[in-house]
């Protein structure tokens, strides 16, 4: 049969016409059997690769233009005055206009894992697109989908361009609550210092998980920020007062800092490199800066005795400075617990006998706390310091001395699992003379830590030392993540731990004492519905990580509430990409005030009935369990690795491992974000769905009664719903049939593709050993039981917010899944056709095939291109007296083997990369 599928419509029709026939055979499988079209198309000559890319550039632009539509629908409207407008805070009193303005909604952190999915013309494209209220066009299509390679530099720069949207942003939304002020209490108004955002970022800081940044990187971003900053002051100034004496100091002040962040952007290895750049960094200089407090002082004062609108403008810019100090904006390190652990032994336990989860542990760290005397240290003693851990306090040391001496450090700690790491950590503050602007922050984010984090706290604020220590900083900071929570105990299970967590907190700082002190919660949830960000509104967005429930519970504490959310990576950036988005963005937020709820509201009965919610949340966290403990499901995720994504971020995706251990690849050897992004491209996001209907077994009523009088019920079954449209199970078996012996021995039966006899029964033989078609049909089979119950318990709910033409975005994706399928055969039927070739530098023929099944598709390139090289040395490049006739070929070395197997290859993962772009782009993120 001859078929037409040289248009995005074509395929269309003619997956709508496969799936008539699921009605006939339950088994049959219409993305799989598209992709079959396709590939025989393909095979056939009927379809070029060039034909492939133009149908690509037509679900790309579908793809592309859903996301800038996404994108708009969460912060709309658009407007800059429409923002302005929104702003607008009924009250007659200025106690309570003053109360609103001056504690920030939020806390935003800038963070950079792997979430750099778009290229930057579509970044770009997508961000224009969203930035109006215009129908979306087809100019995003336009956008080239040329990537560039993401390093620290990039990410670190992407981050300040976005900081510096918002802080754009936030100065329009400060001068509109000004001039409100103005208006409303014209004695009054001159004493209001609004403080509506404080922005954060860790890029560069961040050492968890890496070992590529140096510890003079992180001094030399920060300088470079601390100059970048006081140009933006002097700038601000400058636009409304060019002849201010201010605007000569500050620019000084810049360029004092971007000399010495250029010093310390060199390799500073050597002692003397080293030296000299610390000593001028440390100097006296009259245009150093150490402490805005005498010109934000200053510029207050000049506001009292000025016009209203000079009055504006200079409170406006001390807002900022007050809001930011000397840096784009406040700064998070990172650690992992271990290194802290590592480093406090060299103090209490050298012999390493002491378990640091012990009372005895505990007792010695109380005792050193207690006499601890502060040690001076100089960037001497920071390059020649071994420890990472030690490394960071004494980095912030020096940052606190010489590049910004107000603004705080916080310091998270991953994998924080006992209340001694936090001891440790406060050690060392005291140690280096920071404990009065450090904030230690526990990181509450793996299954152990979040069972356990209730008695955590319970300990850790029952000490002295720590609750002296957070009354001095005004604050209990702890963070709550979403990427190894998701991982390992599944999103919704993940959530619902992370609220008691937050719950608990808040029972603990009242039962200490500490309801005098703020209580800072930093939710690093990413960018898409694996991974904590809720795709349906963005009041849902700022709810599921820090829920109304949580809120009442310090509200009724009377404890001050700080959240703190993440924007990761270029998907989070998006809402800053342009001023409008940016200004839409934080207007929606400052609307919702994540840092508020009503205490008064009738309880939900979520939480009410923990008959039902507890056993339907245990039920779905041993769902999820059993999935992640099982080794075929680790199987399935990890068959292709990483080969169905792009590189997104500078640090590395997996760990390292060779051929041999690509088979017993553990979930724990691949990152959060990147497992999330790969169940998106196997079609289903199992860490979102699974064990939803199977916990509701034996109790459809009861529990669907319980999730639609809920607020918090509803809110968990958008977020299932929202998955759930876009998932496919016939798309995830579609990819474990690649590795069906018995399907490519098929293929070329009774002589339909004779031109493919050979290949297909090399690949029919060599895949008889394989295992994975056997595991992707045992986990397919589990999943469709569960869905089963999904689907039974999702027929009793309301739908609250259906994904408009559903069905026509389900079609793109199948469209999309076909593609890569018929691609994929291709790669495997152009690589077991490669000409035998003899075993070089320990790899050989059957290597090359598993690194093509595996999607290794570069290192497989690599060695197909040294097997087979299409340039030799000629004769005329010899400066030779004697003459030769050999040798009396072309030369042409393996042009023919190259043009017809290898550079297809080449060519067909190139577009598999790009549609996983557009696949992410339909599910709304990367990760």
């Amino acid at each position: 049969m001859s078929l037409k599928l040289k248009t995005v419509a074509n395929l269309a029709a003619r997956l709508r016409e496969l799936h008539q026939r699921t009605q006939e055979t339950p088994l049959f499988n219409p993305v799989f059997q598209l992709s079959l079209d396709l590939s025989r198309a393909i095979e056939s000559g009927d379809l070029s690769l060039d034909d492939c890319e133009t149908l690509l550039g037509e679900l790309e632009c579908e793809s592309i233009k859903s996301r800038a539509g996404r994108l708009r629908a969460l912060v709309a409207p658009m407007p800059l005055e429409a923002n302005d407008a929104a702003l607008k805070y009924e009250t007659a009193d200025f106690a309570s206009f003053r109360d609103r303005w001056e504690n920030p909604a939020l806390h935003a952190v800038f963070t950079a894992h792997p979430t750099f999915l778009l290229p930057p013309a579509q970044t770009h494209a997508v961000a224009q697109a969203a930035s109006s209220d215009a129908p979306i066009s087809d100019a995003p299509c336009a956008a080239s989908t040329e990537r560039r390679a993401i390093t620290l530099a990039y990410e670190h720069s992407e981050a300040m361009a976005a900081i510096a949207r918002a802080q754009d942003a936030r100065d329009r939304i400060v001068g509109t609550v000004l001039g409100e002020a103005a208006d409303r209490w014209s004695e009054e108004w001159r004493a209001l210092q609004p403080m509506p955002f404080r922005f954060a970022s860790w890029v560069g800081y961040d050492m968890d998980g890496r070992t590529d940044i140096k510890w003079y990187h992180s001094i030399g971003f920060r300088l470079a920020e601390k100059a970048e900053r006081l140009e933006r002051y002097a700038s601000s100034l400058r636009g409304f007062d060019s002849e201010h004496e201010l605007v000569a100091t500050l620019d000084r002040a810049a360029s004092e800092a971007r000399a010495r962040a250029e010093d310390f952007a060199s390799d500073l290895t050597e002692p003397e490199a080293l030296s000299a750049a610390a000593n001028r960094l440390t100097a006296d200089h009259p245009d150093k800066l150490t402490s805005l407090a005498p010109i934000i002082a200053r510029l207050e004062a000049e506001a009292q005795d000025s016009d209203r609108n000079r009055a504006i403008a200079l409170k406006t810019l001390a807002a900022a400075m007050r809001a930011d100090g000397l840096g784009m904006g406040w700064i998070h390190f990172r650690v992992n617990a271990s290194q802290l652990h590592n480093a406090i032994r060299r103090r209490i336990d050298p012999d390493n006998t002491l378990d640091l989860a012990s009372q005895g542990a505990m007792a010695v760290l109380r005792d050193i706390l207690a006499e601890v005397k502060p040690l001076k240290s100089n960037f001497g003693a920071l390059a020649i310091e071994s420890s990472t851990a030690i490394r960071q306090f004494l980095a912030m040391a020096q940052i606190l001395d010489h590049v910004d001496a107000d603004a705080p450090i916080r310091m998270l700690v991953a994998e924080c699992e006992q209340p001694a790491t936090v001891l440790a950590a406060l050690y060392f503050a005291r140690l280096f003379g920071i404990a009065d602007k450090v904030d230690v922050s526990p990181l509450f984010e793996t299954e152990s830590a979040l069972e356990h984090g209730g008695r955590f706290l319970d300990a850790l604020l029952a000490e002295d030392a720590y609750r002296d220590y957070a009354r001095a900083r005004g604050r209990v900071c702890i963070q709550t993540g979403f990427s190894d929570a998701g991982r390992f105990v599944g999103q919704v299970p993940a959530s619902l731990a992370i609220e008691r967590l937050q719950g608990r907190l808040a029972d603990s700082m009242a039962a200490n004492g500490l309801t005098d002190t703020a209580a800072l919660i930093f939710n690093t949830h990413g960018e898409g519905m694996g991974r904590g960000a809720h795709p349906s509104s963005y009041e849902d967005r700022l709810a599921w990580p820090l829920s109304e429930w949580a809120r009442r519970r310090f509200v009724r504490a009377g404890i001050r509430l700080e959240p703190e959310a993440s924007f990761q990576g270029g998907d989070g950036y998006l809402f800053f990409a342009t001023p409008e988005l940016a200004l839409a963005t934080l207007t929606r937020i400052a609307e919702l005030r994540p840092s508020e709820t009503d205490p008064d509201v009738p309880a939900d009965p979520f939480y009410r009935r923990t008959d039902l919610s507890l056993d339907f949340y245990r039920a779905i966290r041993s769902h999820q369990r059993d999935h992640l403990e099982s080794r075929t499901y680790a199987r399935a995720v990890t068959a292709f690795g990483l080969g169905l994504l792009n590189s997104t971020g500078s640090r590395v995706s997996r760990r390292q491992g060779d051929l041999s251990r690509d088979r017993e690849m553990s979930l724990r050897q691949i990152r959060a974000i990147p497992h999330n992004a790969i169940l998106q491209q196997l079609g289903y996001p199992v860490n979102i769905i699974a064990g939803i209907g199977s916990a509701a077994e034996g109790n459809y009523e009861a529990i669907a009664e319980l999730l639609t009088s809920s607020a918090r019920g509803r809110q968990i079954v958008r977020l299932v719903r929202a998955s759930n449209a876009l998932a496919s199970i016939k798309t995830m078996a579609a990819y474990g049939e690649l590795f069906n012996s018995a399907y490519w021995a098929s293929r070329p039966y009774r002589g339909t593709e004779p031109h493919l006899a050979a290949a297909c029964e090399d690949l029919a033989e060599y895949l008889t050993k394989d295992d994975r078609n056997g595991v992707f049909r045992r986990l397919v089979s589990r999943l469709r039981v569960d869905g089963l119950k999904l689907h039974r318990l999702l027929a009793m709910l309301p739908d609250e917010n259906p994904l408009e033409d559903r069905e026509d975005v389900r079609r793109i994706i199948g469209a999309l899944q076909a593609l890569r399928l018929a691609l994929l055969q291709h790669m495997f039927l152009r690589a077991v056709a490669i000409p035998v070739f003899s075993r070089a530098n320990d790899v050989d023929r059957n290597d090359v095939l598993e690194m093509v099944f595996t999607l290794r598709i570069d290192e497989a390139l690599k060695e197909l291109r040294r097997a087979y090289p299409t340039s030799f040395p000629r004769p005329d490049d010899f400066a030779l007296d004697a003459p030769s006739d050999y040798p009396d070929g072309a030369g042409e070395g393996y042009s023919q083997i190259g043009r017809d197997y290898i550079d297809p290859i080449e060519r067909a993962h190139g577009l598999n990369l790009r549609i996983g772009v557009a696949i992410a782009n339909l599910f709304g993120a990367h990760g």
